[in-house]
C-alpha cells in the first residue's frame, strides 16, 4: 500500500514545471523498534537537555547552535543567519544541470525517493521531462530541503517515474586511495584465477530479494512471541564447544580454491 508523500512541490526543468510528490523508496516500518524502559517502574524513559555543568534541563527557547571554535570557546548561530544561507525556495527541484548517468560512483548516493506527479495536470509535463533524460542517457542535477537539510540531488528516470536520490556532499565521501594504496598491485597466478572464474561462475545465480532477508529480524519476532505468551524467558542457544580448536590463520589458498570447486551439498544452482 503507498504511503503518504513525504514532500510536495514541484519538478522544473527551464520553462517546464509541473507539481511533484516525494515518497520514500525504502522503509524500516517492518523493523523491531525499542523503547527504554525502567526495570523498576515499568515506565518509558525519555532523554533531555541537560547542561553539561550545572546538570540542569535546558528549555526549548535557551537551546542554541553553535560551532565549536576550541576547547569551550563556541560560536553561536542565531536561527535567522542559518537561514540566510538555505535555498531560496525549499519547494522547487530546479534541475539545470545534467551529467552522464554512470559518472558518478555509487558512494555518493544516499536515500532514494519516489517522484510522480502530483495531478493530472501536470502528467504530460512530467512525462516529458522524464523521457528526455532517458533517452539522453543523463541524469539531473539540483538541491533540495530535506528535513530542514539542504541535500544535493540526482533525478533518474526509473520506470514511470523518476528516483530522486539524495547525494553525499565530498567531504563526506573518503579518499578510496588512503586505504587501498597499502594493496599489492601485481598480477595473480594463471592457474588460481582459472579456479576462482569457475567458482563465481558456478556460484552465480538470479537476483532474489531473499538475498537481503534479515534473519535476525525473524529471531526477534520468534522471542517477542513466545514472551507474549509464555512471559518466560526464552531457553538460551546453547554454548558452542569450547575444546574446539580455533581455525588456522594461515590458508592453503590453492588448497581452499580446490576445496571450494567440489561439488559440496547445498551450492548454488547456476542459473541459465
Amino acid at each position: 500500500m503507498a504511503v503518504r508523500p513525504y514532500w510536495k512541490g514541484y519538478l522544473k526543468l527551464s520553462l517546464v514545471t509541473c507539481a511533484v510528490t516525494l515518497s520514500p523508496a525504502t522503509t524500516e516500518g517492518s523493523r523491531v523498534k525499542f523503547h527504554t524502559i525502567n526495570r523498576k517502574t515499568g515506565d518509558r524513559i525519555y532523554t533531555r537537555y541537560q547542561d553539561a555543568e550545572s546538570h540542569r534541563t535546558v528549555e526549548q527557547d535557551d537551546q542554541v547552535k553553535a560551532y565549536e571554535k576550541g576547547e569551550d570557546d563556541y560560536v553561536l548561530l542565531e536561527d535567522d543567519e542559518l537561514d540566510a544561507v538555505k535555498l531560496d525556495s525549499v519547494r522547487t527541484i530546479d534541475v539545470d544541470e545534467f551529467v552522464e548517468a554512470d559518472t558518478i560512483e555509487w558512494v555518493y548516493y544516499d536515500s532514494p525517493y519516489f517522484v510522480v506527479p502530483a495531478d493530472d495536470v501536470g502528467a504530460e509535463a512530467f512525462t516529458v521531462i522524464r523521457e528526455a533524460r532517458a533517452k539522453s542517457d543523463v541524469v539531473g542535477i539540483s538541491r533540495l530541503v530535506l528535513g530542514n537539510r539542504e541535500r544535493a540531488v540526482m533525478l533518474q528516470p526509473w520506470d514511470n517515474g523518476i528516483i530522486l536520490w539524495t547525494l553525499r556532499y565530498g567531504d563526506e565521501v573518503r579518499d578510496e586511495d588512503e586505504y587501498f594504496k597499502s594493496v599489492r598491485d601485481e598480477k595473480p597466478d594463471a592457474k588460481m584465477m582459472s579456479m576462482v572464474k569457475k567458482l563465481i561462475d558456478d556460484r552465480t545465480t538470479n537476483w532474489s530479494e531473499a538475498m537481503v532477508k534479515d534473519p535476525v529480524q525473524d529471531k526477534l519476532l520468534d522471542i517477542i512471541k513466545a514472551k507474549q505468551s509464555t512471559r518466560k524467558k526464552p531457553r538460551a542457544k546453547a554454548e558452542e564447544d569450547t575444546e574446539t580448536a580455533a581455525p588456522s590463520n594461515v590458508i592453503d589458498l590453492m588448497a581452499a580454491l580446490k576445496k571450494s570447486l567440489e561439488g559440496k551439498p547445498g551450492k548454488p544452482r547456476k542459473a541459465h
